[in-house]
């Protein structure tokens, strides 16, 4: 047996014994070695499951792990490799998106696994607990490439939660020339410039239009209003005022990329628009970036891990679940298994 998290009703989530896996001719077993926590675990655990299943609904998708068991018919993979995961992979089942399996368990069982696809094998030191993250990451430079960055572009993130730090990563390995965070938390703005950031903005303390305009120099509309030098605004925050400060500092023919939720509908006039001609896109999941990230995290592992505010032991992942989903509490829980 072994030890998993599941929902098992609105507002309440256990640990539970159940079978373990193992390796069948076209299966790898994977001993779960770290596994992120993300805000939609604690919005699954208030519903109380992920629709359209029914009955206890299996947790976590940010995993990394360890080969421990490789079916004689699997190639590709041996006893030791370590990996990380793609949750929305054929093999993965929707690892803890409303599938069989979650990621929050001892030991997780891939079907026809083949490598790059459900599984990706990573440096051995490369430590467990950053490369569990590589799936907000994906997250995050799939948001970046939505904005389609260009070498020397200026570029302003507005949140410095996991996702707006791994989007200033993306930036900087994009080739953006001044990467700036706005957030009103002066110690997520501390770990923005820790991480890459080149200049930060306290948001509820300075006019961030007037600031962009003194970092990136002056810009103006297709009819020469004054605007800020800005070429992409992020918004990875989800408040409107996000996206009313962008649109209303944005220069003629700058990117607006949205990668937050926004729970409730966002007033945008239009009609003030005609004359910047701004292209707004957003972002969802990562449908190429999943893996595309992992060389970076390998790469920059120091900064990543910065992203990283609480490492906390499986036996104590109900309380991590409760602080990952307390705000403000914490920034990214990682959940790390012996």
């Amino acid at each position: 047996m072994m030890k998993s998290v599941v929902v098992t009703g609105p507002g309440r989530v256990e640990v539970v014994e159940v079978p373990k896996p193992s390796a069948g001719p076209k299966d790898v077993l994977v001993r779960m070695r770290a596994c992120g926590l993300c805000g939609s675990d604690g919005y699954y655990i208030a519903r109380g499951g992920i629709p359209p299943r029914e009955g206890a609904t299996p947790l976590g998708h940010e995993g990394a792990g360890e080969v421990v068991e490789v079916g004689t018919e699997v190639t590709g993979f041996v006893p030791g490799d370590h990996v990380v995961m793609n949750p929305l992979a054929p093999g993965s089942q929707l690892l803890g998106s409303g599938g069989p399996m979650g990621a929050l368990t001892e030991y997780l069982l891939f079907h026809d696994a083949e490598p790059g696809r459900e599984l990706q094998i990573i440096p051995r030191d490369l430590p467990f607990d950053v490369a569990a993250i590589n799936e907000p990451m994906a997250v995050a430079r799939h948001a970046v490439n939505r904005t389609a960055p260009k070498p020397g572009d200026t570029v302003v993130v507005f949140g410095a939660g996991p996702i707006g730090l791994g989007a200033v990563l993306g930036y900087r390995t994009s080739g953006a020339r001044h990467v700036v965070v706005v957030d009103v938390q002066p110690a997520r703005l501390d770990k923005a410039l820790a991480v890459g950031a080149d200049a930060v903005i306290h948001s509820a303390e300075e006019d961030v239009a007037a600031r962009l305009t003194e970092l990136h120099g002056p810009g103006a509309t297709v009819l020469g209003a004054p605007r800020a030098g800005t070429d992409i605004y992020l918004d990875a925050a989800g408040v409107p005022a996000v996206i009313e400060t962008a649109l209303a500092a944005a220069k003629a023919n700058a990117t607006l990329g949205v990668v937050a939720l926004h729970k409730k509908p966002v007033s945008v006039d239009f009609g003030a628009l005609l004359g910047v001609e701004p292209t707004i896109v957003t972002a969802m999941g990562y449908p190429q970036e999943i893996y595309q990230v992992t060389g970076d995290i390998v790469a920059n592992q120091d900064r990543y891990a910065r992203i990283i505010s609480h490492r906390i032991p499986f036996t104590d992942v109900l309380a991590a679940l409760d602080l990952a989903s307390t705000p403000g509490a914490a920034d990214k829980v990682v959940v790390t298994f012996d």
